[in-house]
């Protein structure tokens, strides 16, 4: 666990307003030696997590709605959470100052181990095992303030960026800075740091597990993402529309580079075997140092508190027993982009709850299926308590990058390149589609060998591998799709609840799933089994074999019997099933979904969030919004 610890470092969230230090130790005492600048460092890892970090607000407030998931229901109109998700946000908003605040905390407390720990005589001349331990701090120093600019360029663009610690900064009132520069910049860092910090496995034992320290993986990972967005298309304050650079193919070409010398090491990451294991056995098990290395970096979160743990599996997430969650949504359209046999359907969305005995399950509406990576009932060390004391804080880390990104992000980058994709394009991307049909190749969808083929395979296939992992918002972003995905995801919602012949239009911005997932032959009723005491499976195959034999009774890819099915849990039952619940052409699709989802997004403004007004008031070198805020 990452514990924050209050040393030297100016409170850079108020820097706009008046610089107040909080020291405790001079930088002499805290860069004095090897352990007091292990613990500087522990400290700017620390303002990844809680309530302002990936804790809840970035993890799941900023990344909605998109076409995959939708924020908070409810109220649309709360100058707060739910405007953010529906794109209804003004420079009112209380929830945009706090996590801009604590990513230029991260930073602060970056510039202070970039400056100090170089300086430090032990970096130079210290013992081999002292000067080692040093240029990995230095170079985990490097890649947070990397994460950190990342994360506000995402989301707002152009923003001031300073690279020195407050103390010797002549002027705290910065400008914005075009985030081009701010990309530069930190790309160039990110190939310093990665010939810093070692591979995971030269790590050894070090008391933290490995994938919650940063490491020679993780920076290169970054790296191919960053150069990504940088490459890709961004709202403009001078055009006030969504571009790219001319030069973008500069950026994918280093994306490529890092992800290919991270496929030339699969004894340092790989893919694990199960989807399922990497949440329910890693992430939900509380279980670090996965032997795979597919996850190469997550925020290590716990202490029950709000500003060092997560409300993952609690604000998100399926109801178990008398704890609730399902605060964001599975979009309805989403559901049905996984085919029939496609294991992260039943991984990343879950249309039932946990009843208060923790055993039996209770289905849900297709208009309240909730994501379930992060799942209170696969908690283990410590397991989740029948009757528990504080449920808001479980402990489960947020997950920043996993190895099935780099093989996506080697094949997008090479098509783009080339104008289509080679035999190791298509077989990366295989690998992962493969992993995720249970390792049966002959499952996985025909891949396009074309250029727009293969790039629409590709936004369809991180949809479904990065399910609620805040991902594909700014994919689509960063792709130039939001518009469309937005637009389209809307008029299938408007069939699906009206159960029109054409339940849903194949997407035009991506590959379509198979014919059977669109069909206004989708059932309008699922029977479900109320006493199922299995685990969490609902398999129901497109031909309708082996429904009954989980929770669901009937095929969620056929329409639903004329009478009510029996349950087949029980061998010779014939006792006919009641226990059920409404699916296509129901009203609530409408009432949830389609009347609220994304209603006030605009192209060319909603894609990058307004300043908050107190900080363009403390700070006028920012020069007020952009964007039409």
């Amino acid at each position: 666990m990452m514990i924050p610890i209050a040393i030297l470092f100016v409170n850079s969230c108020k820097k706009y307003i008046s610089p107040n230090p909080l020291s405790t130790f001079s930088p002499a005492i805290t860069f004095g030696s090897v352990t007091l600048a292990r613990t500087a460092v522990m400290g700017a890892y620390n303002s990844l997590t809680g309530d302002y970090g990936y804790g809840i607000r970035i993890s799941m407030y900023y990344p909605y709605d998109s076409d995959e998931m939708m924020g908070a229901g409810g109220n649309t109109q709360d100058n707060d959470r739910r405007d953010i998700a529906r794109y209804n946000l003004t420079s009112n908003n209380a929830q945009l100052q706090p996590i801009m605040a604590q990513s230029y905390q991260g930073i602060e407390r970056s510039n202070l181990c970039i400056y100090y720990i170089p300086r430090m005589p032990q970096y130079t001349s210290g013992t081999p095992m002292d000067q080692g331990e040093l240029k990995r701090l230095y170079g985990e120093s490097l890649t947070l303030r990397a994460q950190y600019y990342f994360e506000l360029i995402r989301n707002w663009g152009d923003v001031p960026a300073q690279w020195i610690p407050s103390q010797f900064q002549t002027n705290l009132f910065l400008p914005k800075t075009d985030r081009d520069t701010i990309y530069n910049h930190i790309l160039n860092d990110l190939l310093i740091a990665e010939n810093l910090v070692p591979w995971r496995t030269d790590v050894g034992t070090v008391g933290d597990p490995v994938d919650q320290r940063i490491t020679k993986g993780t920076v290169k990972a970054l790296r191919a993402r960053i150069a990504l967005f940088r490459g890709g298309y961004s709202l403009r304050a001078k055009s006030g529309v969504m571009e790219r650079g001319s030069d973008y193919l500069t950026y994918y070409k280093i994306a490529f580079s890092e992800c290919s010398d991270l496929l030339a090491r699969r004894d340092e990451h790989t893919l694990d075997p199960s989807y399922k294991a990497v949440w329910q056995t890693y992430i939900c098990g509380h279980n670090g140092n996965d032997p795979s290395g597919e996850i190469m970096f997550q925020v290590a979160m716990g202490g029950a508190t709000s500003t060092s743990d997560s409300k993952l599996g609690t604000y998100n997430g399926t109801k178990f027993g008398t704890v609730g969650g399902g605060s964001l949504a599975i979009m309805p359209t989403y559901f049905y982009m996984f085919d029939s046999t496609d294991v992260r359907r039943d991984v990343t969305c879950v249309p039932f709850e946990t009843n208060t005995d923790y055993v039996t399950r209770k289905g849900h509406s297709i208009n309240a299926i909730v994501d379930g990576k992060w799942r209170k009932e696969w908690l283990t060390n410590p397991a989740f308590p029948a009757n528990p004391t504080s449920p808001s804080n479980l402990g489960l880390n947020w997950v920043i990058q996993r190895f099935s990104d780099v093989l996506l992000m080697y094949a997008e980058a090479d098509n783009e390149i080339n104008g289509g994709p080679s035999a190791a394009d298509i077989a990366a991307v295989k690998e992962v589609s493969t992993r995720a049909h249970s390792g049966n190749a002959s499952l996985v969808p025909p891949i396009p060998n074309d250029y727009t083929g293969f790039f629409k395979y590709i936004v369809r296939e991180r949809m479904l591998e990065f399910g609620s992992e805040a991902v594909r918002k700014y994919d689509l972003i960063r792709w130039n799709l939001l518009t469309a995905a937005i637009n389209e995801t809307k008029a299938n919602l408007t069939n699906m609840g009206a159960a029109t012949p054409a339940a849903m239009n194949p997407p035009s911005y991506m590959a379509p799933p198979p014919a059977y997932c669109m069909s206004a032959n989708l059932p309008k009723t699922m029977y479900y089994n109320a006493d199922f005491k299995g685990d969490d499976s609902y398999w129901s195959p497109a031909n309708g074999a082996g429904a009954g034999k989980g929770l669901w009774a009937n095929s969620l890819y056929q329409p639903a019997p004329a009478k009510a099915p029996v349950d087949l849990t029980i061998p010779g039952n014939t006792t006919t099933l009641t226990t059920h619940v409404s699916w296509l052409g129901y009203t609530g699709i409408n009432t949830s979904f389609t009347s609220i989802f994304a209603y006030a997004f605009k192209t060319n403004h909603s894609e990058l969030l307004p300043y908050y007004s107190q900080t363009l008031i403390n700070n006028p070198a920012l020069g007020g919004n952009n964007y039409g805020y």
